[in-house]
């Protein structure tokens, strides 16, 4: 179990997180939304043990966080970052191998080859083993980074997957594929939790929905519960109508259309070259 307990982060006295409290249970998948800004990045990497909260406590399967070595975190936990900067030519292969070195010394088994093989074969990024890692799109490079994540945790049986932004840069089938994994993972006894922006997306595969804004926890629940109008405007300031989706019976936001008067564009501008 993962229990977040009255966790705050702060930056030069500005709070980030405020009094955020979450707990996960094996078997659980939770999307994370919220607008920009909302702190959900930041919760992640409080979770990931990246950061250290200002105040408040992290306890991962019932011991607190800051005392798992990395060595001791590794099989437990795995992030899936929304940036995955490199400036090395790694091959795809090597970098979801890496997912595997907490598991050997210096050469991978068969296992680590297997579980490799296994996880790219999954996120669809099989025929792509041998490319440059730079030369791939944004789209591929996620996917990839993806199975290694996967990797890290895939003989464990349990752990917690964090995952900020899987989707990003992703067309709908990857999309759609990204979130069946996570959702599959659940059903085997993980704990994921997902940072994300798509709002339907997150009313399909997730099992709760955590909603933040400004730091804090707004409301916590099924997506029946937690995607209302009302809750959908207090976090986006978007009028939305919802409707529930008869072939899965989860709820769909249909965002109303914003309407701006072509006339304020470039006002300013054009006053100067009639003068």
């Amino acid at each position: 179990m993962l229990k977040v307990e009255n966790v705050s982060y702060e930056i030069k006295k500005r709070a980030i997180v405020k009094d955020v409290t979450l707990t996960i249970r094996p078997g659980e998948f939770v999307a994370l939304l919220g607008a920009n800004g909302a702190g959900k990045s930041t919760l992640l990497r409080l979770i990931s043990g990246e950061q250290q909260p200002s105040k408040g406590g992290i306890e991962l399967y019932g011991k607190p966080l800051h005392q798992y070595t990395p060595d001791q975190a590794a099989p437990l936990k795995a992030i899936l970052s929304q940036h995955n900067p490199l400036t090395m030519a790694f091959t795809c292969r090597e970098i979801v191998m890496m997912g595997r070195y907490p598991y050997h010394k210096s050469r991978p088994g068969k296992t680590d080859e297997l579980i490799v093989d296994e996880t790219m074969d999954i996120c669809g990024v099989s025929a792509l083993e041998d490319r440059s890692y730079m030369q791939l799109s944004g789209g591929e490079q996620q996917r990839v980074q993806l199975a290694r994540v996967l990797a890290q945790l895939w003989d464990q049986g349990q752990g917690l997957i964090l995952l900020d932004e899987p989707v990003a840069g992703l067309d709908m089938l990857y999309q759609q594929q990204t979130m069946a994994i996570a959702k599959a993972l659940a059903s085997k006894g993980y704990m994921v939790l997902a940072a994300l922006h798509e709002i339907n997306l997150a009313a399909q595969y997730a099992d709760r929905i955590f909603m933040m804004k400004n730091g804090r926890r707004w409301n916590d629940g099924t997506p029946c519960e937690v995607l209302t109008a009302i809750n959908i405007y207090a976090i986006y300031e978007v009028e939305v109508d919802i409707v529930i989706n008869p072939r899965t019976l989860t709820p769909y936001v249909i965002a109303k259309e914003i309407q701006l008067s072509a006339d304020r564009f470039n006002n300013s501008f054009q006053k100067v070259l009639t003068r």
